[in-house]
């Protein structure tokens, strides 16, 4: 079973991106589906984010 971990900025709404370690990233609202991603997806994915944040 993987171990689901959202931001700790996240509100408890349910309203939220979850993220399991070597699976993917999930809506929480919809965790029944996931969007799987590899390790470089992942790095890929974390740099266009903190590109945005600058």
């Amino acid at each position: 079973m993987t171990r689901w971990r959202k931001s700790s900025y996240s509100a408890n709404d349910g309203n939220c991106v979850e993220v399991g370690r070597g699976v993917g990233i999930r809506d929480s609202k919809a965790p029944a589906t996931h969007l799987p991603l590899t390790a470089d997806q992942w790095t890929w994915l974390l740099s266009q984010v903190s590109q945005s944040s600058e």
